[in-house]
């Protein structure tokens, strides 16, 4: 069986790539950067996709910087929109299965109770509209899809808000963290080990889904326990998200439900924290 990931210097397809190496039990994988195969150029991904079978495709190739979305406009929508569309056209010119990773962003923030699948998106920044129109292209245009939508998603790759609170830890004496944007952060190598898992059990429960770490915390919660696992003695002061204005705005709420996963693909989801301790410990032994 041959995989192919786009986006693979990215946060989940460095995790994957560090998880699977070349070969395991039989899966071959090809690990594609966004320099060497670009998702939204429709003859590259043709080329890619038929110059040999692949069983599946994991796109993690996506713009993924909330804030400049709303000011390069243009490529978000190339990469995150006509990107997944291209994608998911040259899969069904090929037979095969996309996995394609979307976003809690997708919703609105304004309920307080988990978000479902069927729940109605609606984004309320340039990233989160991009992603969700590329959702929509993804479905009509091939059946044989997994869209795992996730949150706050961080690992000892790339850059992430465990990583920025680190180097803020060892340069700043105190710290000021908003506190009224909940949801739940999510280690990439859980999510990595969702996707294998689906790959492996050759599922053809196609459709979208939620996947993120259990528990909720705010981002003070989070930098909390990132400085409290570290031993990093900081001052740190929970603020209003109005206290510190972005280009772009972020949802209040994003916390995903996640019973359909759990209960489709029989899993148990670790604790945010215990995962948070594995990353940590992870990202002290990755070279720089």
């Amino acid at each position: 069986m041959r995989i192919l990931v786009t986006g693979a210097t990215g946060q989940l397809g460095s995790m994957l790539r560090s998880m699977v190496g070349s070969n395991t039990n039989g899966l071959e994988f090809v690990f594609k950067s966004s320099s060497e195969l670009d998702i939204t150029d429709i003859d590259a991904v043709n080329e890619a996709l038929s110059q040999q079978h692949y069983d599946y495709c994991i796109n993690c190739a996506a713009f993924t910087n909330v804030d400049k979305a709303e000011t390069e406009t243009e490529r978000a929508k190339e990469v995150n929109i006509i990107g997944a569309r291209n994608m998911a056209m040259g899969c069904a010119q090929q037979h095969t299965v996309l996995i394609h990773i979307s976003t809690d962003f997708v919703f609105d923030g304004y309920l307080n109770v988990p978000y479902k699948e069927e729940d109605i998106a609606r984004p309320i920044g340039f990233y989160g509209d991009t992603k969700y129109k590329g959702e929509r292209a993804i479905i009509n245009n091939l059946e044989e899809h997994f869209i795992i939508r996730t949150s706050w998603l961080y690992s000892e790759f790339g850059h992430n808000f465990m990583k920025t609170m680190l180097r803020l830890g060892s340069e700043k004496k105190e710290l000021s963290v908003v506190y009224d944007q909940v949801g739940t952060p999510t280690y990439a190598g859980d999510l990595a080990a969702l996707i294998l898992m689906i790959i492996k059990g050759g599922s053809k429960k196609y459709g979208v889904y939620h996947y993120s770490n259990e528990g909720v915390a705010s981002w003070y919660d989070f930098a909390k326990s990132i400085f409290d696992l570290q031993r990093i003695r900081i001052e740190l002061h929970p603020i209003l998200s109005e206290e510190y204005p972005t280009p772009a705005e972020r949802p209040k709420y994003s916390v995903l439900d996640k019973s359909k996963v759990k209960r489709t693909f029989n899993i148990a989801i670790p604790y945010w924290r215990d995962s948070l301790g594995i990353a940590l410990k992870a990202v002290s032994e990755t070279p720089v």
